[in-house]
């Protein structure tokens, strides 16, 4: 799964540099109950819903997120769904979308992403019809927490407000074709609701059934603390990657209280993937890197640096800048699952190989201290929504 990348930006080929596809192995099981996906890949390119299947490797590794009664075990990398049809640009057509999902799932990944707000609704709606004969076999995250109003989102306003949770919970589960939500995060902090009231409403939810774990995203260690004493807390999602490295100052309380992290934009809405140029813009009127100040002309012209160091790296050991990227973030901790997307079957290829790379801890620190000396040009979010990222 390669982050989305959309058809507005100049693309270099990345193909010529992937590694010869290994022999795939035989599925495993995904822990609570449910059957492994992929179990009908072979190693033979096959035909899957009209279209090419992948030739390449199924990805057997599996990571846990969380401890004890509410842990989670998943495939190493998960699948963000929101690109496929909210803030990336143009989109394929949906078919093609849903062939991209299906194959991740036939070739072992079993952790996808979404959220009410993408779209709104319409997000989620894909995920349940893409993923619906894979229902029990992979796992299905989404999100509450922003407010909408007759289909609308009240652009800035939240609404973690108990009823507002089961309200968002009894649709979710609908749109998702689901019986339970396998990991039901608040999307943002709601600084009107006491973080008590939020992790007691889906403990509530938990008791009745309709959700099996509860997670936070963008909150610092405070908020953390104080949630997972009222309901654990089986992960945080954060934008994490190269380029945005505050969340490792978290790492020590996820340890300690044995919360599983997600980092969603691993390549930085695809800017760490090698397909931009300083010329690259993102006019679809479907994409939020319009208004990021790291995509603005001058920004994104000066942050290319960091795809010239990844592809300096990268192409001398056979792998891409993305699978550089990728790696690096995999190597940090095993209670750590990106989740990067995309729309374009190489793309999945490239991010699926890029969990079994051949690169030793002291290449990596070598790739993390030269790009430390590399700074980063633009704030990561207008100051709007910077203010609904909680840092305590």
């Amino acid at each position: 799964m390669r982050e989305m990348q959309t058809n507005e930006t100049a693309g270099m080929s990345r193909r010529g540099v992937l590694r010869a596809a290994a022999v795939l192995a035989a599925a495993p099981l995904l822990a609570g109950g449910m059957t492994g996906a992929g179990a009908a890949a072979e190693s033979r390119a096959a035909t899957f819903d009209g279209k090419t299947s992948l030739d390449v490797p199924l990805l057997t590794q599996r990571r846990t997120l969380g401890r004890g009664k509410y842990s989670m075990e998943v495939s190493a990398i998960g699948f963000g769904v929101m690109g496929a049809t909210y803030n990336r640009g143009v989109a394929p057509d949906r078919r093609t979308v849903i062939n991209v999902m299906r194959q991740a799932a036939e070739h072992g990944v079993t952790l996808f992403d979404t959220a009410q707000i993408y779209g709104p609704f319409t997000n989620e709606e894909l995920a349940g019809e893409a993923l619906a004969p894979y229902r029990n076999r992979v796992a299905v995250t989404t999100k509450f927490g922003h407010s909408i109003v007759n289909g609308v989102y009240q652009t800035g306003k939240l609404d973690s407000r108990p009823e507002n949770i089961r309200k968002v919970a009894e649709a979710s589960l609908k749109r998702l074709r689901v019986d339970a939500i396998e990991l039901f995060y608040q999307h943002r902090f709601d600084p009107d609701v006491p973080i008590e009231d939020v992790a007691g409403t889906v403990g509530d939810l938990i008791r009745e059934g309709k959700v099996k774990r509860f997670g936070l995203c963008e909150v610092g260690p405070e908020t953390l603390r104080r949630a997972h004493a009222e309901q654990p807390v089986t992960a945080l999602q954060s934008e994490y990657h190269l380029m945005w490295r505050e969340p490792e100052g978290l790492f020590p309380v996820l340890e300690e209280l044995g919360i599983g992290f997600v980092p969603y934009s691993p390549l930085n809405r695809g800017l760490l993937g090698g397909d931009m140029t300083a010329y690259t813009r993102f006019d679809s009127g479907n994409d939020n890197r319009n208004m990021l100040p790291r995509f603005a002309p001058e920004a994104l012209s000066r942050n290319l640096r960091f795809m010239e160091v990844l592809h300096r790296f990268g192409r001398p050991r056979g792998i891409t800048g993305a699978q550089a990227a990728l790696g690096w973030l995999l190597q940090k901790a095993d209670w750590i699952v990106p989740i990067p997307g995309t729309t374009k079957l190489s793309h999945l290829e490239e991010n699926i190989r890029a969990v079994d790379l051949a690169v030793e801890p002291g290449e990596w620190a070598r790739l993390e201290e030269e790009l430390a000396g590399v700074p980063v040009a633009g704030e990561r979010y207008p100051a709007d929504q910077q203010k609904q990222v909680r840092k305590s």
